[in-house]
Formats: C-alpha cells, structure tokens, sequence
C-alpha cells in the first residue's frame, strides 16, 4: 500500500484547473516590480467599477472550465484588499467606497454563488518585515491570517508565496495550529505543513514523470534549496503562470502578449495532462474588470478544452489482470489517450504502454510508453487506424486501480 492521500487532496486534484486574481496597489503603479522599494500610497487605489462576480462568471464550468479560484489578498507590498485592522495600509485607507470595501468579501460572495472552490494568496514576506523583531511579525502574521481565515466562511485553500522568506524562521508550529483551527478542512499550499506543492517553476509545466508522492519542496523562486519534508509525502503539484508574458499584476502595455489558445492548450496537457492542476493568472484592471482581451482568451480556451474532451470515441472496456483494454466500435484514426488511476490509497504505477491494433496490425503494435498516470495522463501521438487499445501496466509498487481509458480523435 502507497502513501495516501487525504480527501481534501483528492478533492484538490479533481478541481484540475483554477485561475490566478492578481489584483492590489500594484495594479494602479504601472511598471512597479516586487521588491523593488519603489514607495506606493493607498490613495492610489480605486477600482470605480470593480466586479468580483463577473470575474468568477467568466471562470465557471460554463465558461472557461475552472473549478476554483485565488485571490490576492496582501502581495509583497503589504496592501491588504481587506479592512485589516492591524494596518493602515489597506483598503480602508483609500478612497474606494470611501474606506468602506472590501475586495476580499466581494470575491468570496462571488465565488459561492458560482460553485466555485475558493482560495486565498497571503504573501508570509512583506517589504519592510525586518523591522519588526520576529515574534512582533509572527504576531501581526497570525492576527491577519485570522481576519482572512475567521471572517469570511469557509475557504478552501490557502496559498502561501515563499518568496521573501528565505532564511527568515516564523513560528511555523503556532502558524500552522491557528490555520487549522480556522479552517480546519482547508488546503496549504507549499509551505510548513502542505497539502499541495509548487511545481517548482512559473511556466505552467509539469514533467511528464511527475509524482505525487516527494521528501522535499521548492518553495521560493529565489533559492534552489528545497524545503525538508522530514520523510516522503503524498503532495500533489500545481503549476501557476501567467496569462500574459511577464506581469503577474495588470499592465496596460503588453496586452499583445496575452497567450494564444494554442499556447494555453498547451499548458493544459503540459500541466493537467501530467497529472498536476494549472493556475492560470489573469490581472484585473484599474476599472475593477477583466480586461476584455484577456477575458474573452479565457473563454476560447474553455471551449477548446471541451471540443477536445467532451466526445471520446465510444467502444467496449475489458479490464485484464495487467491492463485493460478498449475495443472501439469501429476502426478509424485516433491520436490521444486519457488514463487516470485511482489514488485512494496511493500512487502505485510506475510504468505503462499503450497498443493498438486493427485490421492491418495483425499483433498489438506499441505507440507510447509511460512511468507515472497519477491523477490524469493525457497521452498524444500521430494518427494512427486502430480497432483496439491496449493498456498494459508494466511495473507499480504494491496494487493499482486504472480507470478505463477514454480513446479520442482531435483535429
């Protein structure tokens, strides 16, 4: 028997896909970059027309296809999107609904009218931290994530960015308890006591052998360093990135950098398609909107995603004692298979390949062969005529539970 997985990361794997809001002070100081020290005033923020519900809209099943969300609540800077009381740099401090909003409240709303899982970043690091002596930060750490994780309902995962905290020691043990008993279901990302890891890039990419079960995380773009895990655990990997090239908050300027359907496709079966989730961040603007370019991209990205999946061609499943196979109910071309096993009680298969045969192949002739399915392997290769596909299962530790495949032709 495997390492296993909690529920909760169960559950986690199955949401798949979930979009990135980046949105602060930092969206109405064009050009600012994180760490720079470049001075930023609360004054400046004032999103007229800000729209949390069409956001999460335009994330749905319906529409692009995410099953959850994250908000940035306080980024490096330390703006908080949220009337903090142990801050006056915060919303309360603008001339936003004259100190009455909160960014926060209107996104949670939103994301439960939608069906939508919701998450919440909290930069651990801010500039300026060192000023304090590190309890006083421990302190003023905790009291905020309180307000975060006691004042808005149930939150479903809480991201924590490790950039800024290399070599600083937080009280993890104390952190981590008052986490837990906020929320005591909740999801951590990548930090102290995770439930799920950071790919270890800002591409959006997974490695086609990416494994659930790891003794170590990378936890910060800044260093190399891994953080211990004190023994292998079950985590599995999201991989964030950027909608546009370069800007994780919105800029007016690179617009012509939005990525392309094609580019985003990619990513999916890069990331999803290798068994780990994708986060895709989109940056709303200075109006308190999506951008129109930006919002509309995402939309054909979730169509594509449905013309591609929604259809596997229809035939008969045989599970066999090493696999199991699809005799299609006619012969005719293919070129992507998805596999997914049953990780209830742990990631067992280490290797796989794939056969096939028609009229012409007269034995099963091998097209691809794998290590690790996990959670989703989505497998591509040229078009080939078959009649039956074959997955045989070629080396695992301990039992395995392969779902049935699902056999597609996509132009």
């Amino acid at each position: 028997m495997g390492i296993r997985p909690t529920a909760g990361q169960l559950e986690f794997l199955d949401w798949e896909f979930g979009v990135f809001f980046h949105f602060g002070l930092c969206t109405f100081y064009e050009g600012h970059q994180d760490w720079d020290g470049r001075p930023m005033e609360a004054a400046a923020f004032c999103p007229e027309q800000l729209g949390c519900d069409s956001w999460v809209r335009a994330l749905t099943i319906k529409a692009a296809g995410a099953r959850y969300a994250v908000l940035v609540c306080k980024h490096h800077d330390g703006f908080a999107n949220w009337p903090s009381a142990y801050s006056d740099f915060s919303v309360a401090h603008t001339p936003w609904k004259n100190g009455k909003g909160d960014v926060v409240k209107e996104f949670t709303d939103a994301c439960r009218r939608q069906g939508i899982h919701i998450g919440l970043y909290y930069s651990p690091a801010e500039a300026g931290y060192t000023q304090r002596t590190a309890a006083e930060y421990d302190d003023y750490f905790i009291r905020q994530i309180r307000e975060l994780l006691c004042g808005y309902g149930r939150i479903d995962y809480l991201w924590f960015d490790g950039c800024g905290s290399e070599g600083h020691r937080y009280d993890e043990k104390r952190i981590i308890g008052e986490i837990r008993r906020c929320q005591p279901d909740i999801r951590i990302f990548n930090m102290w006591d995770p439930d799920t890891r950071w790919v270890g890039n800002e591409a959006g990419v997974a490695s086609v052998d990416n494994a659930n079960v790891v003794s170590g995380v990378d936890f910060s773009i800044r260093t190399r360093e891994k953080e211990d895990l004190n023994g292998r655990r079950f985590l599995p990997a999201e991989c964030d990135c950027m909608m546009r090239w370069d800007n994780w908050f919105y800029s007016e300027y690179d617009v012509h950098t939005v990525k392309s359907v094609e580019e985003l496709i990619g990513l999916y079966y890069h990331s999803v398609g290798n068994g780990a989730n994708l986060l895709l961040n989109v940056s709303p603007d200075r109006r308190g909107l999506l951008p129109e370019t930006d919002a509309a991209r995402l939309l054909e990205f979730g169509e594509e995603i449905r013309r591609r999946f929604s259809s596997p061609l229809p035939g008969r499943v045989t599970f066999t004692g090493d696999g199991v196979t699809v005799e299609l109910e006619e012969e005719q071309l293919i070129n992507q298979v998805v596999l997914a096993e049953d990780l209830t009680d742990g990631e067992a298969i280490e290797g796989f390949a794939i056969q096939v045969r028609a009229r012409r192949i007269y034995e099963p002739l091998c097209v691809y062969r794998g290590s690790r399915v996990g959670h989703k392997r989505i497998i591509t290769f040229p078009p080939i005529r078959a009649a039956e596909v074959w997955v045989t299962v070629t080396g695992s530790q301990g039992e395995w539970n392969l779902a049935a495949p699902a056999v597609y032709y996509v132009k």
